[in-house]
């Protein structure tokens, strides 16, 4: 078949970061077909379809579309040839309607605007004819994270796309939504016929949906494959350039003193309910307490509670012994707790100022960086250089900017920063959300130098594989209870499967008789 897109000898360099991000890439996509562009975070997977999408202009090369030369240099020459592009951070208007979103550019009527019903019948419409059923009356800002990307994709497609882009479509997304993406993916290029460009780290994802597969690594392409033809670990090591442990190794735990003590903790939601109930957890030092559940079931309202950023209901949480139920957010991270917090872009990092800045994040009174009430800049410098090294962030350099690093390297800051005083209580919540292999691997291994260090961490992640790995024991949440705990020695997959979706320790204990457990309805 031909090629729907051929992109020849594209080179860009960033001059402000000194960054080569495309170096005489090749890349070409058959007509139809789903193509998976995988690398690290920083491999220059983004900016080689922001080129594509006319969002950057290449420094050379030439773009081949439907085997014609095309000139590309703003997204709407992209949108006229029929390309489309769903980014990972999401560009939707949240005040408004799922209607308003989609139909948002489109020509006006005869009289400057479209009646609302008519923006409602044709998203209707759309929404039916791709098999991606939203809401159209529905507010954005009230729309789960994976509704708000099918209203991304729609209002993609509403533009005549044929060749579509999904940057990072899963990083964001909980289990049973990325099901669903796929799903909704395949339709796509099967029934539909759209050649879709599907850039990830997740190498499952490839494995799952894509028909080839192209590896980039520090800016070059470094081979193409069929699907069919390769697996998990050749693409492993094509990305990283060396073989990748996908589980860490590490030695038994020793826990010393308890560090952390919540006691029947009730926590109310923003509209005043109760989504946290009567919860009890304790975290020694020298361990990680893994929390797995499904998204939803008061994970982040939990994290919220000890951290300080959300007001404890009833119960008492306590560090080192001290009570801190009622205390700031600064005074917890001034008695050693540090916090990496499940949304980087909006609680993590402040994108409106430079790298030196957000490593400073919470530390401006410290003496090392602060002397006589002045900021000492140059210790700042130094200490974001060597987050920079130690951390292996591409694309980074003391008092650059934090906008422009891909989302893993925003990241990597993130855990630098948390990660480098040493904390005696550490919050992981998904630390590794959005994170390629590599990336990951380096998390895990330094989360459990941090417990060997002596540092207790509660580790909040959906995904098993993680919580696995890295867990010393293991809690199951489920609809903002703890439904069962246990040592890792003794949780299975299966196990913690049934209490996630609402089982009981004896239905649990039922599998091992060959008895088939009788769940409860998932939220």
């Amino acid at each position: 078949m031909a090629n729907a897109v051929e992109l020849i000898g594209i080179s860009k360099y960033f001059p402000s970061t000194e960054v080569q991000a495309n170096d005489n890439v090749n890349f070409s996509v058959v007509e139809g077909e789903i193509h998976a562009l995988v690398g690290e975070n920083g491999a220059g997977k983004t900016t080689l379809m922001n080129i594509l999408y006319g969002l950057i202009k290449a420094d050379d090369g030439k773009i081949l579309i439907n085997e014609e030369l095309a000139h590309i240099n703003h997204p709407d020459d992209a949108i006229r040839l029929g390309i489309g592009m769903v980014h990972q951070h999401f560009k939707l208007v949240p005040s408004f309607t799922v209607a308003q979103n989609i139909m948002l550019g489109m020509e006006p009527n005869k009289f400057g605007w479209l009646k609302q019903r008519d923006e409602i019948e044709q998203v209707e419409a759309l929404s039916k004819k791709f098999g991606l059923p939203v809401d159209p009356r529905a507010k954005v800002s009230e729309l789960p994270v994976g509704m708000q990307q099918r209203v991304e994709i729609l209002k993609t497609l509403q533009r005549d796309t044929k060749i579509l882009i999904l940057d990072e479509p899963t990083a964001v997304l909980t289990p049973q939504e990325v099901r669903d993406l796929m799903v909704v993916v395949k339709r796509l290029s099967e029934d539909q016929g759209h050649t879709i460009i599907f850039i990830t780290h997740k190498l499952i994802e490839v494995v799952e949906v894509a028909d080839r597969v192209t590896v980039m690594r520090d800016g070059k392409n470094v081979g193409t494959k069929k699907v069919s033809n390769t697996d998990i670990p050749e693409m492993a090591r094509m990305m990283v350039g060396r073989e990748v442990l996908f589980r860490v190794k590490k030695e038994a735990a020793k826990p010393g003193e308890l560090v952390l003590e919540a006691d029947g903790v009730t926590v109310a939601s923003d509209n005043g309910y109760p989504v946290v109930m009567d919860l009890s957890l304790k975290v020694r030092s020298g361990e990680i307490l893994g929390v797995a559940g499904v998204s939803g079931n008061g994970q982040t309202e939990l994290v919220e509670a000890i951290s300080g950023i959300r007001p404890v209901e009833i119960g008492t949480i306590k560090l080192n012994g001290k009570g801190v139920t009622d205390s700031s957010v600064s005074a917890r991270r001034h008695t050693g707790m540090a916090h990496i917090p499940e949304d980087r872009i909006h609680m993590g990092l402040n994108l409106n100022t430079n790298l030196d800045e957000n490593v400073l994040l919470s530390r401006q009174r410290d003496k090392g960086f602060n002397k006589y009430g002045l900021i000492r800049r140059k210790k700042v410098s130094e200490f974001a250089g060597q987050i920079i090294e130690d951390f292996d962030v591409h694309g980074a350099k003391p008092g650059g900017s934090v906008d422009t690093l891909s989302g893993g390297n925003m990241q990597k800051i993130v855990v630098g920063r948390e990660l480098s005083y040493e904390p005696e209580f550490i919050i992981a919540n998904q630390p590794t959300r959005g994170l390629d292999v590599g990336s990951i691997e380096f998390v895990h291994r330094t989360l459990i130098e941090a417990r060997d260090r002596g540092s207790a961490i509660l580790l909040v992640s959906v995904e098993l594989d993680e919580i696995m790995s890295l867990s010393d024991r293991v809690a199951v949440i489920y609809r903002g209870k703890i439904n069962g705990e246990f040592d890792i020695k003794d949780a299975t997959e299966e196990k913690l499967g049934i209490l996630m979706a609402g089982g009981s320790l004896e239905d649990v204990e039922g599998t091992k008789n060959g008895k088939a457990p009788a769940l409860q309805e998932t939220p």
